[in-house]
């Protein structure tokens, strides 16, 4: 049976992740709902989907490069939840919960990325 990006915690976290980020967006400004707001809802989207997406690739090297841009999208919603808390829309509280979510997916991110980059540093290692 092939595997399946359904079956991977990352990916069932990062999905939970979304809509607690969409219903946190509705409390930003509407002045902030085409700047701040889409921003964070295309880079939300972006970590579960890349996870899937370089999943269902051929090759795990192209796996990698997936895995890589999921932890830079979520490392960009991150971000994005300290500059909404900065500027007043969101408070510490709204977003402490999601920080320790967000901390969870990018170490699984980085065990996985680690673990598919392994056989590829011992070839690496050995033939040098």
């Amino acid at each position: 049976m092939k595997k399946n990006y359904k079956n991977l915690l990352v990916w069932q976290l990062a999905i939970d992740i979304a809509p607690k980020i969409y219903r946190l967006i509705r409390k930003l400004p509407k002045e902030e709902t085409f700047a701040l707001g889409m921003q964070l809802r295309r880079a939300v989207i972006s970590v579960p989907s890349n996870i899937a997406e370089g999943q269902a690739r051929e090759y795990q090297k192209e796996f990698l490069q997936y895995l890589s841009i999921a932890k830079g999208s979520l490392a960009e919603v991150h971000t994005q939840l300290i500059i909404a808390q900065k500027l007043g829309y969101l408070t510490v509280e709204e977003i402490e919960h999601i920080e320790m979510e967000i901390g969870q997916v990018a170490r699984l991110l980085h065990g996985l990325i680690h673990k598919l980059e392994a056989p590829y540093c011992k070839s690496r290692t050995s033939t040098n």
